[in-house]
């Protein structure tokens, strides 16, 4: 099937956009509020395109609120990890790395939760991968990067570990479609109330920050989530994790042209490090 032949090369390509388009339109906006517009619109556009598929909102009580909680963790999480990290100074690039590392944490933690086994070679592929992620830290602690902003990215990467987690084991019997319309409500809804308890409500709305927003919508949360989605309720947690391994090295061909981000040779090395360690882990189960 073409589809699925094509369809991991094409979330790769639109997964790494998303912290670019965070860099690029956050200069503009106040992450919280940012991120809440964004997902509730994409919430009605999802709402239309099930009704336009003929399909029903009614999923169930139970499926929606586990699209909550799959919401929660991806969205409110995840890009609400990332984008508040790079508001606060941390590279597009580095965003990417730190949270690639997750298809190490899903393949440690698949263990309980999905009842796989961890043989040797996945442990040295662990530690690997761990190694690797400090290497490519440890200029951008030097730099003086806040700690908070540090923090934001290790919520982002729980909560994109988690999301797979809980989407592997109890998400492939909800509609697509229909499911992560939902999760965009209640992740939205949930944003959009920290934006306002915090007083981070401020968009200045010109013509860099409407092409990033507009992006972001179409590009990543609805075309990137579907296919991220789509993908694992068709194949195994850690082989659709290991594609997170392909984001920083795109993400940062694109954040040197855009932006001028440089990786340099000790981060080139630790992605490199990094990425023969979850080769090994992801081999292993293949």
């Amino acid at each position: 099937m073409k589809l699925a032949r094509f369809a991991p090369f094409l979330f790769v390509v639109l997964w790494s956009t998303g912290f670019i388009g965070a860099k690029y339109g956050l200069p503009y906006a106040d992450p919280f509020i940012f991120l809440s517009l964004r997902i509730l619109i994409a919430a009605a556009i999802l709402f239309m395109v099930t009704a336009l598929m003929g399909s029903t909102f009614r999923i169930g009580s139970r499926a929606i609120k586990r699209s909550a909680l799959i919401g929660f963790f991806l969205h409110a999480c995840y890009l609400g990890g990332v984008f508040y990290s790079i508001s606060e100074g941390l590279s597009a690039a580095v965003a990417a790395v730190v949270t690639s590392i997750q298809p190490v944490l899903v393949s440690l933690l698949a263990v309980k939760v999905l009842g796989e086994r961890l043989v040797l070679r996945q442990v040295v592929g662990l530690i690997l991968g761990l190694i690797g992620v400090i290497l490519v830290l440890t200029p951008t602690i030097e730099s003086k990067i806040p700690i908070i902003a540090l923090l934001a990215i290790a919520v982002a990467l729980m909560g994109s570990t988690a999301a797979t987690l809980v989407q592997k084991k109890y998400g492939s019997d909800i509609p697509l479609v229909a499911g992560t319309a939902y999760q965009y409500l209640f992740s939205g809804v949930g944003l959009g109330i920290i934006a306002l308890a915090t007083n981070q409500v401020s968009i200045q709305w010109n013509a860099k920050f409407t092409f990033s927003f507009i992006w972001l919508i179409g590009a990543l949360s609805v075309g990137a989530i579907l296919l991220l989605l789509w993908l694992l309720n068709n194949g195994s947690a850690a082989s659709v994790s290991s594609l997170f391994y392909l984001v920083p090295p795109a993400t940062a061909i694109q954040a040197f042209f855009l932006f001028g981000e440089k990786v340099n040779t000790q981060g080139f090395l630790g992605i490199g490090i990094t990425a023969l360690g979850v080769w090994l882990v992801l081999t292993t189960q293949s």
